[in-house]
């Protein structure tokens, strides 16, 4: 309590803290952390004490260490689900129970949930078929191939999940914050596609044990087995379904006990082939010749039989004979050979590992015959008969189909990384267990190759179901003590296997849900109170389904091959990209790792999925495409510092600085324009036609900045800088303008605009061309700073060599809706200055604006030109240039200056010289303020300003010169009554007069008129001249954009 009252008088004695809004500028940045940006009181008192006065002022925005430290110490990381869980128990129970500390380690949390996940149906169902079909060499080049894929894999899985603290949600967490959300969402679909298949294998598998060696049910009609495999599959899935559904603690109960069934049975094999070296089991196999008999239809091997003294028939006669006498008419093959029996477990010392290690590849329907015995073979053309009791192939095999089915036997790496929320260190444990528990099954899975091999009878590997050794499971024949070991240990192990799928993957479907990156799977986010994902569970009951209706082991592996190979590829192209990119923030723990090893795994991964099968790996590339579109489309935005953002920062910095290397060729030319907007006081955009013409342009593919300018200081107008900014942002979405936004504050908007001109764009990706409106009511303006800007702005664009394109009349232009079914766009091309007004035409009509317009291209011929020949040139010019459009040749006769142009320039300079005497100085402006208001009051309103300078007579310039007191002198009246016009002025003005005269008879109904836009005075004197002859020159004509090059070739004849 001392302490306290001790704090509490510091901080009264140091009084109020100043408000960081009180200093614009003063405050910290916000980050988004959960230590950053605290409200927590407590952590504010952190400072009151004396010896942290220095960092009072920001105790708002930073914590104290002492006190990050302490909200590290007490993050827990409970498992995705379990939290909500724990909660309602607590709940329930009215008072808090301690939370108990994840206390699991390497061993039992790591290396014996993937031992129990990796090992599985394929080692007890498959792996001898596949050694028989492969023999010893493929087979084992098979299988260290894809064992070198998932420990590659976990290679970079563990660099991975050992940089920072991983959440449940295993794979896709990491992949999904290593690579963002859309590879994320694509591949965390896939992991969860897999892992449900997996289950129907699983599922498959069981009821394979149980119809084919369980119950020793014969292999008969392949329809009548695969609905059999539906309708036992069906059932058993819905009992596991409601075991997962009632409650996962049984399912986790029971999960040792499984193991417990895999690792006997494993060492019952291993067993066996030992005593198999010196006392090998008793397993018959009948040959006809040297084919294969079944045992299922008799039980003595011969043709004959001795009863007392007399020879009898055998069963095995009457199914290959007409009847059981010795008379009967037999098959022809029967008749020719001798019926013989092997052992079909000679042993390990046998001898008989050099017969078995080459493949033997069968086709369907083909008997299963052993090499090297004698057989007096019938005529290729005999047809074999399907009802007698030969062990045929029920499939044709080949390398990538066994690949295929092998590939399963090795998944279930990830069971580690999956229950990192349970680990008292996952760092430490996650590479150690996962790379041992690979080692170990790796070693079990080669050596199983080499044994099988080396003890059992080519035949009897080659007989899928153990036809031959009466319906037993093959591997079951070389097991110690006896084959029930195996039946039972494999029921239970793919039970299990079944049930953890079954648990897992809606586990995975309702992580992603929660993340909310795939918007039609929220619902799959929602369970029951406890957390428990109900709907998840049901649609992966459904999936499952259909692979329990393909009904055969052999068809669901290759399909969860395909996607649990495309979560290995990504894990191993997050690793890469992380380590290529070198950011800071990479620093895993494990350090057995390498970005060539990631890229390998990545190779193998993608060169596995194809040797397994090619069209289901372009059918699981597909989704995973469709749903990262669909993510990046409709999507939410999640910014989790991931890799791709990170490889998009590098590959940008690194296209920048190619493009400093000099300037681009004229083919590579493309308008990469700077908008100049205004924004109002609310800090709206004034005319948002600029930005539709901009989206309009965009088939040039070039960079688009948006800029604009306030006034102020930068402290002060921060805000409104920021308010402007997202109105931009929102107007340039809804016109779809792909691009920048620029808002700059300056003192005066004069310097804010050159500042954008020059600083705009970054190294070699700037700006090339400026589009800006006109200054609509320039003449309105009693200050002359409007146009005087807007020739500055001309200028500089000039100094810098950009190409300016200014709309007048922009609020006629079209918006992005609209269409114009006809009409032309005409582009008057007086000079040349690099090609522009030939290129924008081109990009307009890419729009769909402006898509049905036609292009025309008028010309200017003087007197001395020959109008025909121009015509023809221009015209071979635009076929070069593989521009289709109408050309026109307009010849200009010289003729006099008329009258009206002499009047109209005569006013223009009355005009600008009563204009420069009225302001004459800032001084005399500012102590006279209300006549001139009066005088613009007086003139503004009632005169149409397109028509006042027409107007202006000696009687108006008397009266303006009577109302009330003005700076103008006397001497300056008269002055400007004695003027005459400047020659000069006469000469550009008639030009202006005769060219409006010309465009307004040509182009009065085209849709768009771009025209040369003159270049301004290079005497500062006659700036506001200017500006009356560009009005003249575009009189009367509703959308005009008039272009200015920027001194260089944009456009070009050569390919």
């Amino acid at each position: 309590d001392s302490a306290l009252e001790l704090r509490k008088g510091a901080g009264q004695s140091q009084g109020k803290t100043p408000d960081s809004s009180a200093f614009p500028g003063d405050g910290n940045p916000k980050e988004s952390s959960p230590f950053i940006n605290s409200t927590d009181t407590e952590k504010g008192r952190e400072y009151d004490g004396k010896n942290m006065a220095l960092f009072e002022e920001e105790m708002d925005t930073s914590p104290m260490v002492s006190s990050l430290l302490s909200g590290l110490a007490n993050y827990t990381n409970l498992p995705q689900g379990s939290r909500e869980h724990e909660e309602a128990e607590n709940n329930e129970g009215g008072k808090k129970k301690p939370v108990q500390a994840p206390r699991m380690g390497t061993f039992m949390g790591v290396y014996l949930p993937c031992l129990q996940n990796i090992f599985g149906v394929i080692l007890f169902l498959r792996l001898t078929w596949v050694v028989g079909i492969a023999g010893i060499m493929e087979a084992f080049c098979m299988v260290f191939i894809c064992c070198s894929c998932t420990m590659l894999t976990a290679i970079s899985m563990s660099a991975i999940a050992t940089n920072g603290v991983v959440p449940a949600g295993g794979s896709y967490y990491m992949i999904s914050r290593s690579l963002g959300p859309e590879f994320g969402g694509a591949v965390g679909l896939c992991f969860y596609l897999g892992t449900t298949f997996a289950g129907a294998m699983y599922i498959l598998g069981t009821i394979e044990i149980l119809l084919v060696r369980g119950a020793k049910e014969e292999v008969g009609e392949a329809a009548a087995m695969l609905n059999n495999m539906r309708v036992y599959g069906t059932c058993v899935l819905t009992c596991m379904a409601t075991v997962v559904f009632v409650g996962v603690k049984y399912v986790n109960k029971f999960a040792l006990v499984f193991l417990g069934c895999v690792i006997l049975s494993i060492l019952a094999i291993y067993a066996g082939v030992i005593k198999s070296a010196f006392d090998p089991p008793n397993f018959p196999i009948c040959l006809l010749g040297n084919r294969t008999l079944s045992r299922h239809g008799f039980d003595v091997c011969a043709k004959l039989a001795w009863e007392g003294n007399e020879t009898v028939t055998t069963r095995l006669w009457g199914l290959f004979c007409s009847s059981r006498f010795l008379n009967a008419t037999c098959d022809e093959y029967f008749t020719r050979n001798n019926v013989t029996e092997i052992q079909g477990i000679p042993g390990a010392a046998s001898g008989l590992i050099k017969e078995n290690l080459w493949s033997s590849y069968l086709t369907k329907g083909v008997i299963v015959e052993r090499r090297g015995m004698p057989s007096v073979g019938l005529a290729e053309s005999t047809p074999v008969d399907m009802d007698h009791p030969y062990v045929f192939s029920d499939m044709t095999s080949y390398f990538t189909l066994l690949v295929g089915i092998y590939f399963p036997s090795v998944t279930g790496i990830m069971a580690g990384s999956n229950r990192s929320g349970d680990l008292r260190d996952a760092q430490k444990s996650i590479p150690t267990g996962t790379i041992l528990a690979i080692a170990t099954t790796s070693a079990v899975y080669i050596s199983s190759v080499v044994l099988f091999g080396a003890c059992i009878e080519g035949v009897v590997l080659r007989d899928k179901f153990g036809e031959a050794v009466n319906g037993n499971l093959v591997v079951g024949t070389l097991a110690w003590p006896s084959p029930w070991v195996i039946v039972i240990g494999s029921f239970f192990s793919t039970c299990g296997a079944g049930l953890q799928s079954l648990t897992g993957a809606p586990r995975l479907l309702q992580a992603i849900s929660r993340d909310g990156i795939v918007p039609f799977l929220q619902v799959f986010g929602h369970g029951k109170a406890n957390g428990e994902p109900t709907w998840a569970l049901l649609l992966t009951a459904c999936i499952c389904e259909i692979g329990i209706l393909i009904a055969s082991l052999d068809e669901v592996a290759p399909i969860l091959s395909m996607f649990f190979l495309m979560c290995y590829m990504f894990v191993n192209l997050a690793c890469a990209v992380q380590t290529l990119l070198r950011t800071p923030n990479w620093r895993p723990r494990f350090r057995y790792y390498h970005w060539t090893l990631s890229f390998l795994g990545m190779s193998l991964c993608l060169a596995l999925m194809f040797i397994c099968s090619w069209y289901y790996a372009l059918v699981a590339m597909l989704i995973a495409g469709l749903i990262y579109k669909y993510i990046e489309y409709r999507g939410a935005e999640k910014e989790w510092g991931d890799g791709i953002r990170g490889l998009s920062l590098s590959a940008a910095r690194y296209a920048l600085l190619r493009l400093e290397e000099g300037p681009p060729h004229t083919k590579n030319w493309r308008p990469q324009l700077l908008v100049l907007v205004r924004v109002d006081q609310d800090q709206n955009v004034v005319h948002p036609q600029l930005l539709s013409l901009t989206s309009q342009l965009k088939a040039g593919k070039g960079l688009t900045i948006v800029g604009s300018v306030l006034e102020g200081t930068f402290l002060d107008n921060h805000p409104q800088a920021q308010r402007a900014e997202e109105s931009i942002r929102r107007l340039m979405e809804a016109e779809k303008v792909k691009g920048f936004c620029q808002v700059v504050i300056s003192s005066n908007l004069r310097d804010g605009v050159s500042h954008l001109i020059q600083s705009g764009g970054l190294g070699g990706l700037q700006h090339n061309t400026v589009l800006v409106g006109w200054p609509r009511n320039w003449r309105q303006k009693e200050d002359h700073q409007t146009w005087r800007n807007f020739i500055e702005l001309v200028r500089e664009t000039t100094a810098g060599h950009l190409a300016l394109l200014v709309t007048k009349n922009v609020s006629m232009f079209p918006g992005n809706p609209e269409r114009f079914s006809e009409g032309s766009i005409d582009v008057w091309w007086i000079v040349h200055d690099g090609g522009m007004l030939m290129l924008l035409p081109f990009l307009l009509r890419h729009h769909k604006v402006w898509r049905k317009c036609k292009m025309r291209i008028f010309t200017v011929a003087q007197m001395d030109d020959n109008s025909i020949q121009m015509k023809k040139d221009l015209t071979t010019f635009l076929y070069h240039l593989r521009i289709t459009a109408e050309v026109e040749v307009v010849e200009m006769v010289s003729s006099d200056i008329s009258a009206y142009t002499y009047e109209k320039t005569l006013v223009m300079e009355q005009r600008s010289q009563i204009l420069k005497q009225m302001h004459l100085t800032k001084n005399e402006r500012e102590r006279e303020p209300t006549s001139q208001h009066r005088a613009s009051s007086q003139q503004g309103p009632t005169a149409d300003p397109e028509k006042v300078h027409l107007t202006w007579t000696k009687d108006k310039s008397v009266a303006e010169k009577n109302k009330g007191p003005s700076p103008v002198s006397s001497e300056g009246i008269k002055d400007f009554f004695s003027m005459k016009p400047n020659q000069s002025n006469v000469r550009r003005m008639h030009t202006a007069v005769r060219l409006n005269e010309v465009i307004v008879k040509k182009s009065r109904d085209a849709k768009l008129v771009l025209l040369n836009m003159p270049g301004p005075p290079r005497n500062r004197n006659g700036d506001e001249n200017y500006m009356e002859f560009l009005e003249v020159l575009t009189e009367h004509l509703d959308r005009v954009m008039l272009v200015r090059g920027g001194g260089r070739e944009v456009i070009t004849i050569y390919s």
